[in-house]
């Protein structure tokens, strides 16, 4: 079923994007960075925050690291929507950062999305079934993916010890979406008690506050090592020829 590019019910709250983008890359290169990469003349950076920008935002907040000297000068869409912030030691630090920027311009009652820098291809169709779904409950929500490859838990020397049933897995993509406040409190205290937080789904169970998942696309993939990169470009060249985003 495909989802109409299209909010079903007016926002009551204005919608933010925060995108993380300080980290230090090191999986991709030791010298540069996977969100200035190159593909069809803009930076990966710059394409995540253009598909972002087809949904109705009232601004995002890039959180970037201290000696950044490149995504302020990015030609951005819907330049006048762009904020930036300083980005933190890790990703959940960057992302708090950067709601604690938006608690002085928004709402806590505002809804917040927060978007891996690195995830270019993610589909519009996908971005307002996840608004769709988040408003329409009035609940956190997730892009999720369902597992389907088997999976086997490995412990030593690579010797399998079980294969584990992956009937109610999902693969958790982002973006996440929540409430500015709630997700804002969810991370303070997670962090505050040192719970490792991986995502900000994972603050919001340990917070007590509910998640659903929608179901995305395989192809929003997370640019994480160099030969992603080509894909990612195979992707966003394939969703233009489809007319697919």
């Amino acid at each position: 079923m495909k989802h109409h590019s299209q909010l079903q019910q007016p926002l009551h709250h204005k919608l933010w994007a925060v995108i993380p983008a300080a980290g230090s890359g090191s999986r991709f290169s030791k010298s540069e960075l996977k969100q200035y990469q190159m593909i069809q003349d803009h930076t990966v950076l710059e394409h995540t925050v253009a598909r972002l920008n087809q949904l109705p935002l009232a601004g995002y907040v890039v959180a970037i690291g201290a000696q950044d000297d490149v995504a302020q000068r990015l030609p951005f869409a819907h330049q006048d929507k762009a904020h930036f912030c300083l980005g933190g030691a890790e990703r959940v630090n960057s992302v708090l950062n950067a709601l604690q920027y938006l608690s002085a311009i928004a709402s806590d009652e505002d809804w917040v999305l927060v978007h891996d820098a690195a995830r270019p291809c993610v589909a519009v169709e996908n971005l307002y079934a996840l608004v769709n779904q988040a408003v329409h409950s009035n609940q956190s929500a997730i892009l999720a993916i369902p597992v389907r490859d088997t999976l086997k838990r490995v412990e030593t020397q690579q010797q399998i010890q079980t294969t584990v049933d992956r009937a109610q897995l999902w693969q958790a993509q982002t973006p996440q979406m929540a409430h500015l406040g709630e997700l804002k409190r969810a991370i303070e205290q997670a962090l505050a008690q040192e719970v490792n937080i991986t995502d900000e789904a994972s603050a919001l169970e340990h917070g007590g506050y509910p998640v659903q998942v929608v179901q995305g696309r395989s192809d929003n993939i997370k640019i994480t090592y160099p030969d992603d990169l080509e894909l990612a470009r195979l992707i966003l060249q394939a969703q233009h020829a489809g007319s697919t985003v």
